[in-house]
């Protein structure tokens, strides 16, 4: 039983229960109300703690009861704001509402819809748990003022999300963020918000149509020879990517059965992130057994893409995102595509190197690609973390079924050649250098370490890092390197190499991105390049780690 001594906290609770229109949730903060565990108290105490914010991400949490979880409430009262908000600005189009296959993901997607119609705006449901890029493509297609995608992408099966778009097609950036943020917290209690109709249920025409325009961006009468191994690890991807396989004429590819269909527990991975250690162990085993040309993976959305290449013998080589979106820039410039080349911050400088010697503009932005998405005349941008906008003009935001059919493109015209992907790799690093990239990821359970860390590399600058000199030193904060303010430091160092650090923006982390540039006279001298770049990143990872007293 909750003590006397908590009756503030239990008449939070109790004021919540009576709004809460979700059964699951209301029997859940009844039973912690109940409980003799020493636990519910402070499990009741931190989902009272204040209240999941809504910012430039849209929402993403852990779902439960109470205003630090995603729940019923919170996303009626989400929703809400941005209706304002939409109204308050003059919106005509309708607001198109998607969602993916994780718990209450379909529940979010119908209350956004009815709190839409009660506003008397117009709202379109897609017809089905759909990846998110196609929702990006609707917002678009539909000419909308607004979209909504039920999803936590590729993270942990106990949460969900709330990621919004404006008529643009791309996500929201501030000052909109603040402006719906503050009409969020202006919605009293969830009881007071109207309630229309469901919405209109988009017709499968529109998924076709997407199907047709992704599977356009490949050359007709291109190779398609092509033996793949491809998991959408239990996401809502791998329908489409089969159907966009097909279509555009490639082999069927080896599905990983266990994680072919959705599944809100992941059951067969413990993080649903093709980045993650073990996520892509079945793929690999998969292609191991079948010997194919190429691993593909979606993560759960499918708003982004994996790749592994064979090695000698039965082993396989992970890509980098840096390793992916150079090979995919390479392609669509030589395809003949014409625009800015963008890349985060965060990500590899061999992009603009490519852009440079292809003729081609390159912009480099903050991290998401809600920054990535409004560089002026983009015709494709990435970032590390496995994004890719290869179809601005269509998905102004990362797909990874267009990334992943592009890939499969370039892979299947190499392989025509006698070549393949790491062939490519070792010709942009001949010509450029080899770019080696890398992360160093430490967890603070204290903010305060975070904020004392990155305190400490502003009060003692560091003049040398693993034997380079530091040549520059930019404090993203002040806006110092010509982007928007952000809290980061970037150090330039001597021979093109990199440090940027950061604290994360949804996990307790400081993170640290770096590169290292080493020089190739010619293809006999990648090894020791290679060996010479290993080095280099163990000692970036020391230095720099000593240099945040971590």
């Amino acid at each position: 039983m909750i003590p006397t001594d908590q009756s503030a906290l239990v008449v939070k609770a109790r004021e919540w229960l009576a709004g809460d229109p979700d059964e699951q949730t209301r029997a859940e903060l009844e039973s912690l109300l109940t409980s003799t565990d020493p636990g519910a108290v402070a499990e009741l105490a931190d989902r009272f703690s204040g209240t999941l914010q809504f910012g430039t991400a849209g929402l993403r949490g852990a779902l439960g009861a109470g205003p630090n979880r995603m729940n019923r409430v919170v996303v009626i009262k989400a929703a809400a704001g941005l209706a304002r908000y939409l109204l308050a600005t003059g919106a005509q189009g309708p607001v198109v509402i998607g969602y993916d296959a994780r718990h209450n993901s379909d529940v979010f997607a119908l209350d956004t819809a009815e709190v839409m119609t009660g506003a008397g705006l117009h709202a379109l449901v897609m017809p089905r748990s759909l990846p998110t890029p196609v929702l990006a493509y609707a917002v678009k297609a539909l000419d909308a003022s607004a979209g909504v995608m039920v999803t936590a992408s590729h993270n942990p099966p106990q949460d969900n999300g709330y990621k919004v778009y404006l008529g643009d097609g791309a996500q929201i950036v501030p000052p909109a963020d603040a402006e719906i943020a503050k009409r969020i917290a202006a919605v009293d209690k969830v009881t007071s918000v109207t309630r229309g109709a469901p919405g209109r249920t988009i017709s499968e025409d529109l998924v076709d149509s997407y199907l047709d325009t992704v599977v356009g961006l490949l050359d007709e009468g291109g190779a398609r020879d092509l033996t793949t191994v491809y998991t959408p690890l239990h996401g809502v991807g791998g329908d489409l990517v089969q159907l966009a396989m097909k279509f555009a004429g490639f082999p069927t590819p080896h599905v990983v059965k266990e994680q072919e269909r959705p599944d809100p527990e992941f059951p067969t991975v413990a993080f649903p992130n093709p980045e993650e250690p073990g996520a892509m162990d079945r793929a690999i085993a998969l292609a191991s057994k079948k010997g194919v040309d190429l691993v593909i993976a979606n993560d759960p959305d499918a708003d982004r893409c994996a790749a592994a290449i064979p090695v000698a013998g039965k082993k396989w080589r992970m890509l980098t995102g840096d390793e992916v979106g150079a090979l995919l820039a390479t392609h669509l410039i030589r395809k003949g595509v014409t625009g800015t080349y963008a890349a985060s911050i965060v990500s590899s400088s061999l992009l603009g190197k490519i852009a440079a010697a292809a003729g081609q503009p390159y912009a480099e932005t903050l991290t998401g690609f809600k920054w990535i998405s409004r560089a002026p005349g983009l015709a494709f941008g990435y970032e590390e973390a496995l994004g890719y906008c290869v179809d601005p003009e269509h998905v102004r935001d990362k797909d990874g079924i267009s990334a992943l059919l592009l890939l499969c493109e370039l892979a299947a015209s190499l392989k025509a050649e006698g070549r393949d992907l790491a062939d490519l790799l070792d010709e942009l690093s001949v010509t450029h250098g080899l770019h080696a990239t890398s992360q160093l990821s430490i967890r603070l359970e204290d903010p305060a370490q975070i904020v004392a860390g990155m305190q400490r590399l502003r009060d003692r600058p560091v003049t040398a890092l693993a034997g380079s000199a530091v040549l520059q030193i930019d404090d993203l904060a002040l806006g110092e390197g010509g982007l928007p303010p952000t809290d980061g430091i970037r150090y330039q160092l001597a021979g093109g190499s990199r440090v940027i650090v950061r604290p994360s923006g949804t996990e307790p982390k400081i993170k640290c991105y770096l590169e290292v540039v080493q020089p190739v006279v010619d293809a006999s001298a990648l090894g020791q390049a290679r060996a010479g770049a290993e080095i280099a990143l163990g000692a970036l990872k020391v230095d720099i780690r000593a240099a945040l007293g971590l």
